[in-house]
């Protein structure tokens, strides 16, 4: 009984509107949603914004504390020669435009292709040919 009298209050509602009543509820509803996605764009800048400065701080005092390393320590070359090989190892190898996960895969791929042991075999150097 009660959900009747809902509907024809409804009803009556509905047929009260005119075409100027429901296109300016229509053009509120859109400005709503619209402003609401507005906020949410503003609200994820924002905050894309702040960690954005806040990786910024960070690599900017990084670089500061590797520079004042450097000031510090007298000046060594850096190579890789100089590190100890492991046991089982073949040497080193240049590597050309190739991060080493990718040299690593290449080289572990090569070495099941030919039915070895990885530590018989011995690269010289790994290039990416584009």
């Amino acid at each position: 009984m009660f959900d009747n009298a809902i509907l024809s209050a409804a009803a009556e509602n509905v047929k009260e509107m005119s075409i100027g009543d429901a296109a300016v509820t229509a053009i509120f509803g859109y400005a709503v949603v619209f402003a609401g996605l507005v906020i949410l764009m503003i609200l994820l800048y924002c905050t894309g914004a702040y960690f954005k400065s806040k990786d910024a701080k960070a690599k900017a005092a990084a670089d500061a504390a590797k520079a004042a390393a450097q000031k510090e320590a007298p000046a060594q070359p850096e190579t890789k020669a100089e590190a100890p090989l492991a046991p089982g190892s073949a040497g080193h190898v240049k590597l050309f435009d190739v991060p080493d996960k990718e040299a690593a895969m290449i080289m572990a791929i090569v070495a099941d292709k030919m039915q070895k042991p990885l530590n018989e075999l011995h690269f010289i150097s790994i290039k990416e040919v584009k």
